[in-house]
């Protein structure tokens, strides 16, 4: 056994993280870590690592009783983990960013360059240790952050997340490395929430729920919906769509947006148009890097831009983000941490950020925090926060928690527009139901939707229209009942452009979305119906 943990209990105030936690990994074996947000997983991870000290039980590595308190010291009984946010200093190069740390080791020459290299052939990982890191996709950096780790002598990896960010090509690409990884001896943990990808690459899989193990499941024996079941006590969740709300009522129309990189010169957003009506959902697919971040920012009026957008029929061009805040922008950020929250500030003060001169937070020019805290219990109650109240600090909540809080603050303002970058990434099956449940409803009641997702099933089930955008620039669209992420994630990559569509034509069934009374499908922008019934090969059905 690489990795046996039994009977471990953690304890923070007001919470009991894992209690009785009863986990065993077979060497060279990818075993997977399955659970809602908040269910313990990664506190798990962290005593492993060595980032957390358990409370109660034990842990033994490779046969051995192992007594880790810090993540020095699990790193030298051969356990490394690759974070979910990645951590690398994009002006240094691969190599530099490798050594970093563990200079002791082989220098920081040709010696080292020459083990890099080595790792990387043995591996199959493709690594140039001379490129700077700001100039690698998303793909390239996790094998950078896979190779720090087997630098430093890992022979059990901790993936939180792994394919988060990654295309269907990338995924692909990944599990062939996670299966070199596993010819080799090695030992990978891999935490993740999409159940079709853990069940194609696990040979064993171990589902957490309210802190503790409740199954051990062989993937060949078990189904997606099964696991969710296992995860949640529910079936698993589909963002599909069932009925067209689209009207011809423009809500945001952008007309030649054009932003620059303030140090190049060079456009980062290039001449993009594009109309967004009231009660549709436009998504933007595209690997991140290709100008979504820097478009998502113009329209807030966060980053200087040239072209015209129009809110509503206003001209917003040159309004300051406040203003568009109060005219009817919601924004739920792609980064939660850095811009959505403080974590160290309580729930209530979180619940006023962004709306902060709106009610009910504010009262004649001046903050109400009574009424914050009032209506910040109420998010919490509609929104299923799980939370001991709304003191504590937004850092004390999961993941899944922290972006329902976020959702709740933007939508009890009714936006006109909502801004969703990667709304559901790393949250589980039943956080994601809910925030496709509420991004639906507000739909349904006119909402327009700006969606930017790295999760494709995702960008197809919620969207009425599909725009993919590669190197700044909008390059194809798609109608969503007519397109298979495998064709949607070759877009992204350069490989197409135009007017995408499955060559064999939308299955046809009775789950064709069919517009509601009252509604139209306008011409150009959004597409026509969409079919719902997309039965995946690997059996996930989200």
């Amino acid at each position: 056994m690489a990795v046996e943990l039994r009977g471990i209990t953690k304890r923070f105030p007001g919470v009991v993280a894992n209690h009785d936690i009863d986990i065993t990994v077979r060497r060279g074996t990818v075993h997977a870590l399955v659970g809602e947000n908040g269910a313990g997983k990664s506190t798990l991870m962290k005593i492993l690592y060595g980032m957390q000290r358990p409370d109660e039980g034990t842990i033994t590595l490779d046969g051995t009783r192992a007594d880790l308190h810090s993540p020095a010291d699990a790193i030298a009984r051969g356990v490394g983990m690759v974070h979910q946010h990645f951590m690398l200093a994009d002006n240094f190069t691969v190599l530099e960013n490798i050594v970093l740390g563990a200079e002791k080791l082989h220098g920081i020459g040709a010696k080292a360059r020459r083990k890099v290299v080595e790792i990387s052939d043995a591996y199959g990982l493709g690594v140039r240790p001379d490129v700077l890191v700001e100039d690698l996709g998303v793909a390239d950096r996790q094998r950078v952050e896979i190779l720090k780790v087997l630098y430093r002598g890992a022979r059990t990896l901790i993936l939180d997340e792994p394919t988060a960010v990654l295309v269907p090509q990338e995924v692909d690409a990944l599990f062939d490395n996670l299966r070199e990884l596993k010819a080799e001896g090695l030992t990978v943990l891999f935490i993740s929430h999409k159940l079709g990808e853990v069940l194609s690459v696990a040979d064993a899989i171990t589902v957490i729920r309210r802190g503790t193990t409740v199954a051990s499941v062989d993937p060949a024996e078990t189904t997606a919906r099964h696991l969710a079941e296992l995860m949640v006590g529910s079936a698993l969740p589909t963002p599909e769509t069932r009925e067209s709300t689209v009207t011809d009522k423009a809500m945001l129309a952008v007309e030649g947006l054009t932003v620059l990189d303030p140090e190049t010169g060079r456009p980062v957003c290039d001449d993009v148009t594009f109309t967004i009506h009231a009660g549709e959902v436009m998504g933007i697919a595209g690997v991140e890097g290709n100008g979504q971040a820097e478009l998502v920012e113009a329209v807030m009026g966060m980053r200087e831009a040239t072209g015209v957008l129009r809110l509503d029929g206003e001209d917003i061009s040159r309004t300051p983000t406040r203003r568009r805040r109060e005219g009817g922008i919601g924004y739920i950020p792609e980064d939660r941490h850095r811009h959505a929250l403080l974590l160290d500030a309580p729930l209530w003060e979180n619940r006023i950020l962004g709306h902060v001169t709106e009610a009910p937070n504010s009262k004649g020019g001046f903050l109400d925090p009574g009424a914050a805290r009032r209506d910040t219990e109420r998010i919490v109650a509609e929104y299923d926060v799980r939370t001991p109240g709304i003191e504590v600090p937004a850092s004390s909540l999961s993941g899944g928690n922290q972006q329902k809080l976020i959702v709740g603050r933007e939508m009890s303002h009714h936006p006109k527009l909502l801004i969703a970058a990667h709304p559901t990434r790393g949250v589980d099956v039943g956080a994601q139901a809910q925030i496709w449940d509420q991004i639906r409803e507000a739909r349904r009641e006119g909402l327009a939707v700006l969606l930017i997702s790295a999760d494709l099933d995702e960008l197809i089930g919620l969207s009425d229209s599909l725009r993919v955008m590669y190197r700044g620039r909008l390059v194809a669209d798609a109608d969503p009942a007519a397109i298979t992420p495998e064709e949607l994630g070759s877009a992204m990559t350069g490989a197409a452009s135009g007017h995408l569509e499955d060559p064999d034509g939308p299955p046809a069934g009775p789950g064709a979305r069919a517009p509601e009374a009252g509604s139209r499908e306008p011409a150009g922008d959004a597409p026509g119906s969409k079919n719902d019934d997309h039965p995946r090969e690997d059996g996930d059905t989200r």
